[in-house]
């Protein structure tokens, strides 16, 4: 199954409502925990996903937070 990163980027206004926006949000990714940037001020969130493709990746997340998110395709790869 592919793999993508979904980096979300907010302002610093729209951090509450990022996490608002989850509140009855039916994904598998609510409820984990997160990589996140915002107590350091840069107001960033990362998820590693497996999605047949970049829109069903997207979908796992609340409009909200999906309009604000850029998909990046990633794969593992073995360092020498």
């Amino acid at each position: 199954m592919p793999q993508f990163l979904l980096q979300h980027q907010h302002t610093p206004d729209e951090c509450e409502i990022t996490f608002a926006s989850w509140q009855g949000f039916q994904s598998p990714l609510r409820g984990s925990r997160v990589p996140s940037s915002c107590l350091a001020g840069r107001h960033e969130l990362w998820w590693e996903v497996e999605a047949p493709d970049a829109d069903e990746a997207l979908r796992l997340l609340p409009r909200f937070v999906a309009e604000r998110t850029t998909i990046v395709p990633i794969r593992e790869v073995e360092l020498p």
